[in-house]
């Protein structure tokens, strides 16, 4: 049995080892190493390196001469030994080397194949290892014939070929190394040395010739003389020493100017060629070892110039003075030493050069022409770059003015960011809203270029009649862009929705927030937000605080549909009061007006119509429609509806008759049937509108592409209680809105409003909403024309005259006087087309949110006036017949039908005769007193039912 390789030799008293299914436990595998003979001619290899030492010889002597044996190849260094066959049958089966660290194990027999060494090794330090196998292969000679002790032999001759070539490989890739660094030194050297040994010799030639000049002066000076024995005391100039050094140390200052140009133009191409080989030399002297991965020192000071130019932006200009600077001196050096004059008269020649380059014409001999030229091409150079660094900070700064990245200096003005389709109405309604105080400055702040916007702006061919837009480039999100525009001195912030979906565009609104939030200086205003959905509402303005006002697009424009399928010509009102083109509400104190009751209040502005009340003693609240006891305390506010807030004011009471008028009761609601073509994101919002003004019965159907179980998904995911709709009922159809054929399937003629919603599926394009907007109203219509009889009155035709002579258009608007019809059409333009047409009753767009926000924008008090009067609860506007007020043909002025509006807790703002098209909301001479008919209606605010 072969012994372990940590206790020697086994001994044969061990018991056998009982048979074991198990496969036999392999040892690692083991390098071994031949031992050489003495007579063998071959070279002995060495291994250098620290390999031996940490691993023993394990033979079959005695456990002492193994010890002793391990422990003298511990301290020894490694040697190598040589292939040869004969004495391999000598070696004992364990003349292998192992670690002693990984313990006992046991060998095992192993097939090695033995690759030739290519080269023969270099014979190393390994003697004492030689000697020591061949001792021990005395005495073990009987027990190496063995097929292990061979194979072991083998193993180690392998290793010894792969070390000796691997220490071969390195000792002459290290010899190429050295030799290629000793040519780069020489060459080094040769150039520093070729270009200092032609100026020493130039100098010493210089003053040689110096020498000889002052020599033959002296003698001619002493042939002159009538005494030539030198009784006067002349004495004739002794050559000095010819030495190279002594004529450097002693030479004038014209030759050292010279040395130092010649120097200065050579030190540049020397660094140039030698900048690689300063690290090198730096290594060595150090004796370091080199780092392969640093950077090399022309891209190391090639990447600090340009980190220089990019950081600092006086960099470029402190260059090109240096360079100037540097021209001078060196050029002032140069003419120096080859003109006869001062260094001040040479410096001040250069700058002359520099400055003009004709002024070298003049120059005579060849060293001060060939100064004189390089001079003047410097000089041109730099002038040429002087040129360059001036053109591009003035076109940098045109630039910068054109692409709007300039400061805004402004005050008191209305910021707007953000950019959207609403943008042009809403500069219209401001521009309208400035034309009192003569204008006002509108600064935009979007993530486009300034030249589009202005283009943008400039195509809406509005008179903006005094108010100046100045556009600027930035983001709201950057705080440094914030203050460009001066954030903190605005008056009103409104923030516009983007024109992606719902849940982006108001996490966008919601970053410009926190942003506004965080300026340092403070807003000087309120910001107006745009938010596309209501159920984001409140996290923007739980982040704003009491400083935001949000105004949700899609719920306004939602409310006003409905309000206006139930009530023909409601939007018309809305528009008009919305807008600043008529009346519109505001807000304002009277001192005058305090202890008076609201009854007499309300008949007290001749240019207005008060609607409520601003209580001071209740932090602000506003009470629409108060009561007529309601008597006004100091600090309150009066809630009117005028045309502008500098056209009313309150006057003497007027003399109006206070007679009763007998009560008529409301008309009864009866069922309605309603459709809604499309799917919007609020529906679920709308849906519990209409459960509030319907009455029992009634029949909502809904016709989109959504099926029927994703509906009733979203609806309950909004918060609609399906089951808990009392008047209601919802009647569910699939299909296309723009396929005829699917609308042919539904009861379109009985239907008493269709309302066409801008689907959800479009909402992040305005055109393809429209236009699928718009070909679901031409389709209805044509479907309409053809199932409804036509009204053959004679106030159709006379409405019908004069708009459009093509028949099927006419079809469409005789079908429109059966059943109404709302569009929701964004884009203004668009709607305009469909409003001239008269194939829609009303189309509702973008514009009233727009007229929303600049309302809000110019008293952030008018939100809350406008959130009631959208609500589904609380007071609203409304449409009543004149039979409520009067009497046919009755002669009343407009006090006094207020005054019987008041009777039944209403508020009367306008009216409407018969035949006109348009109400009059807040009309003139209010006490002169006019005939009435009961065809007429009037606008009244009042408190729902």
């Amino acid at each position: 049995m072969p012994s372990n390789g940590g206790s020697g030799e086994s001994t044969s008293t061990q018991s056998p080892r009982k048979p074991s299914s198990q496969k036999a436990e392999r040892p690692p595998v083991l390098k071994k190493f031949k031992s050489v003979a003495p007579d063998d001619p071959r070279p002995t290899p060495h291994f250098p390196g620290p390999l031996f030492p940490a691993v023993r010889r394990v033979t079959s002597l005695p456990p002492s001469r193994a010890s002793d044996a391990s422990a003298d190849s511990q301290g020894n260094v490694a040697a190598s030994c040589l292939n040869n066959v004969d004495v391999v049958s000598s070696l004992s089966d364990r003349d292998w080397m192992y670690p002693s660290f990984l313990g006992p194990h046991s060998a095992r027999n192993r097939v090695v194949t033995v690759k030739p060494a290519s080269r023969p090794p270099v014979r190393g330090g390994g003697e004492r290892l030689v000697e020591r196998v061949q001792g021990m292969a005395v005495d073990e000679k009987q027990q190496s014939n063995t097929p292990a002790n061979k194979e072991e032999v083998k193993i180690a001759a392998s290793t010894t070929t792969t070390v000796t070539e691997r220490s071969s490989v390195s000792s002459s890739s290290t010899r190429r190394i050295q030799g290629m660094k000793l040519k780069r030194y020489f060459i080094f050297f040769l150039i520093i040395f070729s270009c200092i040994y032609p100026l020493t010799y130039v100098s010493h030639l210089r003053n040689k010739v110096a020498r000889l000049e002052a020599e033959n002066i002296n003698l001619r000076r002493w042939c002159s003389e009538t005494d030539v024995v030198g009784n006067n005391g002349n004495e004739v100039l002794q050559p000095e020493d010819d030495s190279s050094y002594n004529s450097f140390v002693n030479a004038d200052s014209k030759t050292v100017a010279l040395y130092t140009v010649m120097f200065t133009l050579m030190m540049p191409f020397v660094l140039y060629k030698c900048l690689d080989y300063l690290p090198q030399v730096k290594i060595i002297s150090k004796r370091t070892k080199p780092n392969k991965e640093e950077v090399p020192l022309k891209k190391r000071i090639a990447y600090m110039v340009d980190v220089c130019f990019s950081v600092y932006p006086y960099a470029k200009l402190l260059a090109l003075l240096f360079a100037t600077t540097f021209l001078i001196a060196f050029g002032g050096l140069a003419l120096y030493a080859v003109t006869d004059g001062s260094l001040t008269e040479a410096l001040w020649l250069s700058w002359t050069f520099v400055a003009d380059s004709g002024n070298h014409a003049d120059s005579v001999g060849i060293g001060p022409r060939i100064v004189s030229v390089s001079i003047s091409s410097g000089g041109m150079l730099i002038f040429a770059m002087m040129l360059g660094l001036v053109s591009d900070a003035i076109s940098e700064k045109v630039d910068s003015l054109r692409k709007g990245k300039s400061e805004v200096i402004e005050k008191n003005h209305m910021l707007i960011l953000g950019w959207s389709d609403k943008l042009g109405s809403l500069l219209k309604q401001l521009a309208i809203a400035n034309k009192s105080v003569g204008g006002g400055v509108v600064v935009v702040l979007a993530e486009r270029d300034k030249e589009e916007m202005e283009m943008d702006i400039a195509k809406l061919e509005f008179d903006f009649m005094g108010t100046s837009v100045i556009c600027r480039s930035g983001s709201p999100l950057i705080l440094a862009d914030l203050k460009k525009v001066s954030v903190s001195k605005a008056r009103a912030i409104i923030v516009l929705a983007s024109d992606e979906n719902a849940d982006q565009s108001d996490a966008r609104a919601l970053r410009v927030v926190l942003s506004l939030t965080g300026v340092k200086e403070g807003l000087k205003g309120h910001v107006v937000v745009e938010m596309s959905d209501l159920d984001n509402e409140p996290l923007v303005k739980l982040v704003g605080g009491d400083l935001i006002e949000t105004v949700v697009a899609h719920d306004v424009i939602g409310r006003l549909m409905i309000q206006c399928a139930l009530q023909p010509g409601l939007a018309q009102i809305w528009e008009d009061i919305l807008g600043f083109e008529n009346d519109e509400f505001y807000i304002k104190r009277w001192p005058q007006l305090d202890g008076m009751q609201f009854e007499d209040v309300l008949i007290s502005f001749p240019d207005a119509i008060p609607c409520g009340v601003k209580v001071a003693a209740d932090n602000g609240k506003i009470i629409i429609n108060p009561d007529d006891n309601y008597v006004l305390k100091e600090g309150d506010e009066v809630l009117v509806i005028a045309e502008d807030d500098d056209t009313y004011s309150p006057g003497p009471l007027p003399e109006v008759r206070r007679v009763s008028f007998p009560e008529v009761p409301e008309l009864p609601k009866y069922p309605e049937r309603i459709l809604f073509c499309g799917w919007r994101r609020d529906i679920h919002d709308m849906i519990m509108v209409l459960e509030a003004f319907l009455a029992p019965g009634s029949e909502l159907w809904m016709f989109n592409e959504v099926t029927e179980k994703e509906r009733e998904t979203k609806l309950i995911d909004g918060g609609l209680d399906i089951s808990g709709l009392e008047n209601i009922k919802l009647v569910h159809r699939e299909g296309n809105a723009v396929i005829k054929r699917h609308l042919e399937s539904l009861p379109l003629e009985t239907f008493d409003s269709i309302l066409i919603l801008a689907d959800e599926s479009l909402e992040d394009s305005v055109v393809h909403s429209d236009s699928r907007s718009l070909a679901t109203l031409l389709l209805i219509r044509d479907i309409q024309s053809k199932r409804l009889p036509y009204k053959d009155t004679k106030s159709t035709s006379l409405r019908l005259a004069g708009f459009s002579h093509s028949s099927w258009i006419r079809e469409m608007q005789q079908a429109s006087d059966k059943s109404i019809i709302i569009s929701e059409i964004l884009d203004s333009r668009t709607r305009n087309l469909v409003s001239v047409s008269r194939i829609s009753d009303y189309v509702l767009s973008n514009e009233l949110v727009s007229m929303a926000l600049a309302m809000v924008a110019e008293d952030k008090q008018i939100n809350r006036v406008l959130e009631e009067l959208f609500a589904e609860e609380g007071n609203e506007m409304c449409i009543k017949p004149a039979e409520f007020y009067l009497f046919d043909q009755e002669e009343l002025c407009f006090y006094e039908i207020m005054i019987r509006g008041r009777q039944r807790k209403e508020i009367v703002i306008g009216y409407r005769h018969a035949n006109s098209e348009r109400a009059v909301i807040n009309p003139p001479s209010k006490s002169e007193p006019r005939k009435w008919s009961l065809d007429d209606v009037f606008v009244v605010i009042a408190s729902g039912s």
